[in-house]
């Protein structure tokens, strides 16, 4: 006997794509309702698994028993993710991560999530969202937070509801994402089959499986929104001009609109408060270095936390000048003017570069966003919009946004859903499978979010003894999957 969630082995299409003279075939399960309650139309996933599995061929190191899941999403913004399919990705023009693991042997899927958009019409494009702008309109808010990774869990436990009809091992799944979607993938990493989403996933009728992952690949995550104000002012207290960039879907595509300003004194004296409350955060999460010292900031920001963050920058520079691996392979990505060569902040000795000038490296990478980044007082974040719900368009999720704010009847999140969308708070509960394996990628360029933020999540990762690999390579500002090759030969050592 069968129930709605069971898979259809039949109902397929056998496809091929070519990219760059490089052709994949493979059989595409697409369009399949992962859970039995759908709010969305979104909530739909795709399957695609290589045909050479299915005449008993190999494909590099894997077979149709060995193979892998790789599940990227297409978040961006805690915006809606749409599924995907394999092909070449607007953004690199390149192919897409789906073709590159498709091409490499692994199962790729792909899972359709709601996000803060959901049920409205917007326009709005970040780094790491579908170039796609999806326009299905319910007029029902149904995708605020903890939306998104309810929805990926539930398309992890249908893959799992259908292990005896798929090929490969889901026992090694995968999960890749930019950005939010970055953060989306942290997330799954982070709280593997833990109760607390249990309500939630029992509401969109989700199967009754397992939802941990084995490897998380997370390309600049924005997430620890709760700190991330006091740790963005932190890095940037000094810088009073913003430049941000702003993107926006038009019928002939995805347009840029640049902005520039500067501070008002009101946003200074926020800037101060939010800074000065940082080192006393970080002083709390008792983060050990791999040397064995606990790293710390002086109530001026200064300390062994900030030299440990500029000597991940200095490997970064050293790196590149060696092997001149980002700007031979995505030139083209690389923020404007950071060519490694050309940089007056580096101290170096000896011709090689030991340390960096702080304060003239900020300055030359700029402030992206004003005071507050994130948790805006007038609610013009879109994370803001994020911790709304069916009913309450937006609120506030720091108790500082909320003693400073400008909005009438203005809410404060729950606590508890703000947990749920905190990989770094979901990793210290113990009912948590969290994985074992983790890639992390930061552009040096990024002014996103702080360098803070990646580098808390990567050592509270390997202070739990997990294997993480966690590098800010040059020049690169926010965005990802510009290495995927380098991302499949970081599956292969860890399968």
């Amino acid at each position: 006997m069968t129930d709605c969630l069971t898979l259809n082995t039949n109902n397929y299409e056998v496809k091929t794509v070519t990219v760059d003279n490089r052709t994949i075939c493979y059989r595409a399960f697409e369009g399949l309702c992962y859970c039995k309650a759908p709010l969305d139309a979104i909530q739909v996933l795709n399957i695609y698994i290589p045909e050479e599995y299915y005449h008993g061929n190999k494909i590099g190191l894997y077979t149709a028993e060995t193979a892998p899941y790789f599940i990227p999403n297409t978040v961006g913004g805690y915006l809606a993710g749409p599924v995907e399919q394999p092909g070449i990705n607007p953004r690199t023009r390149k192919a897409n991560s789906l073709f590159a693991a498709l091409e490499h042997g692994l199962i790729a899927c792909s899972i359709g999530v709601r996000g803060r958009n959901s049920g409205k019409q917007s326009d709005e494009f970040f780094e790491g969202s579908s170039v796609v702008n999806y326009k299905e309109i319910s007029s029902r808010m149904v995708g605020k937070a903890p939306a998104f990774i309810v929805d990926y869990k539930a398309g992890i436990r249908y893959l799992r509801h259908n292990k005896k009809y798929l090929p490969g091992n889901l026992e090694r799944i995968i999960t890749n994402g930019t950005s939010a979607g970055g953060a989306l993938s942290a997330l799954a990493g982070t709280s593997g089959n833990n109760p607390l989403y249990e309500p939630y996933l029992k509401e969109i009728g989700a199967a009754d499986e397992r939802d941990d992952i084995y490897a998380a690949s997370c390309y600049c995550p924005i997430h620890n929104l709760e700190h991330a104000d006091m740790a963005y002012e932190w890095q940037f207290n000094n810088e009073e001009k913003y430049y941000r960039t702003r993107h926006r879907h038009t019928e002939n595509g995805i347009i840029d609109i640049c902005e520039v300003g500067e501070l008002t004194e009101e946003q200074k004296e926020l800037s101060k408060e939010l800074k000065d409350n940082f080192p006393s955060y970080i002083d709390t999460l008792n983060l050990i270095s791999g040397n064995g010292e606990k790293l710390t900031l002086d109530s001026e920001g200064n300390g062994n936390f900030k030299e440990y963050i500029k000597q991940l920058i200095v490997q970064s520079a050293k790196k590149e000048r060696k092997d001149k691996f980002i700007s031979t392979t995505c030139a083209e990505l690389m923020a404007g003017g950071s060519d490694v060569e050309q940089q007056s902040f580096f101290v170096e000795e000896s011709g090689e570069i030991i340390d960096i000038n702080w304060d003239a490296y900020i300055n030359a990478i700029t402030r992206m966003k004003a005071t507050p980044a994130f948790d805006a007082i007038d609610f013009s974040s879109p994370e803001n919009e994020e911790f709304g719900d069916e009913f309450v368009e937006k609120r506030h999720f720091t108790e500082f946004s909320m003693n400073h704010n400008t909005i009438p009847n203005a809410e404060i999140a729950d606590k508890k859903i703000i947990k749920l969308m905190n990989p770094t708070k979901m990793m210290d509960d113990n009912n948590s499978a969290i994985a074992p394996y983790w890639r992390i990628r930061h552009g040096s360029y990024d002014r996103d979010t702080s360098f803070a933020v990646p580098t808390i999540l990567a050592i509270k990762l390997a202070n739990k003894e997990l294997n993480v690999d966690f590098f800010l390579p040059w020049g690169m500002p926010h965005s990802g999957d510009y290495d995927l090759d380098e991302l499949m030969n970081w599956i292969d050592r860890i399968i």
